[in-house]
């Protein structure tokens, strides 16, 4: 059974493309086959595996407002077991575009229908803000991956995220659930050590005993279009991708 999960957190800079990015590859290399879809119009998680822009005929902008088939818009990657639908700047207008039309919420969710079960894990990359495309994505999701930074401002935010999060489950989504938050741009620092010993506080279990630590290769695999495990899989952010895909796939 496919499992389906939208990760995000409407604070920018958090990690969000990173942690998409390299989870679902990482959990392709483990032998799981996976399909990431970009809803950022930003489009990074696109040009981090490596796809150019200028070549993509049809991405998750088609879905969402021509209602094409998504099976039309899937391209598959260099990497094992891992395929993505893209995004390009065209997907800054869907907002605009949607907001007249009927169940527009339920956009990608009626697209994931058509899909054949040929998945273990679609993932979503979602925009940094509550927006349609960030309300589709909950919409169509099973269950979230907050990434939350161990900085100063990493909370902030999170509350109006939770709120949304209700707000869906109560209209849209009722089986909306948390798996899990992730601690990302963890340093070896007395902050950073107070910010995840507060989250894991508030979030109990919610939070994966796996945290990511900020590091050079982490930052440089995207400009490269590779994830980390294909960049330098020896570095400490392929390791620790590997450790948290381990965890996700514990969960179930």
């Amino acid at each position: 059974m496919t499992k389906i999960i939208a990760i995000t957190n409407q604070k920018g800079g958090v990690g969000k493309t990173t942690t998409t990015l390299n989870l679902a590859s990482s959990l392709g290399a483990l032998g799981k086959k996976i399909l990431l879809i970009d809803m950022d119009p930003q489009g990074n998680a696109t040009t981090g595996l490596g796809i150019d822009k200028g070549s993509i005929k049809k991405c998750i902008y088609n879905v969402l407002v021509d209602e094409e088939d998504i099976k039309n818009t899937i391209i598959r990657t260099q990497f094992k077991n891992l395929d993505v639908v893209p995004a390009r700047i065209h997907l800054s207008g869907a907002d605009l575009e949607l907001s007249q039309v009927e169940a527009r919420e339920l956009r990608l969710k009626n697209a994931l229908m058509k899909l054949p079960p040929m998945y273990d894990y679609v993932f979503f990359d979602c925009p940094p803000s509550l927006g349609l495309l960030t309300l589709n994505a909950l919409t169509a999701a099973q269950t979230l991956i907050i990434p939350i930074q161990a900085e100063y401002y990493a909370l902030e935010g999170v509350s109006q995220l939770l709120n949304t999060i209700r707000l869906v489950q109560r209209h849209l989504n009722p089986k909306l659930t948390i798996d899990g938050i992730v601690l990302t741009m963890t340093t070896n620092t007395n902050l950073s050590t107070e910010i995840e010993q507060e989250v894991r506080q508030l979030f109990e279990k919610k939070v994966y005993k796996t945290t990511i630590t900020r590091g050079i290769r982490l930052s440089e695999a995207p400009s490269h279009g590779l994830p980390i495990i294909y960049y330098d899989s020896r570095s400490r952010g392929a390791e620790e991708y590997v450790l948290l895909a381990r965890e996700v796939i514990a969960h179930g």
